[in-house]
């Protein structure tokens, strides 16, 4: 486990929370939204939840209001980073 989500975890994430199957190339598109994908702010915050408790780090409040994939990842990231 390292002190970064890649997207290749979210992807993983997104399936195993929310049941949606994203390939991790789509989730590097800089204009793909959570909403196209069929993920909504109670899927995130379910993925939010699994990641607090896999790291054991309170993750930004806001991150499961975030639109994209690229903004998700820099919140949660930002979060472990400082956490670390």
């Amino acid at each position: 486990m390292t002190d970064r989500i890649t997207v290749e975890e979210l992807s993983e994430l997104m399936k195993k929370c929310t049941g949606v199957t994203v390939a991790p190339e789509e989730l590097r598109r800089d204009d793909m939204a959570f909403e196209s994908l069929g993920v909504d702010s109670l899927g995130l915050l379910g993925i939010v939840g699994e990641l607090e408790n896999r790291y054991g780090t309170p993750m930004p409040t806001d991150a499961e209001r975030s639109k994209t994939p690229r903004q998700f990842l820099d919140l949660v990231n930002g979060a472990l980073l400082a956490g670390a």
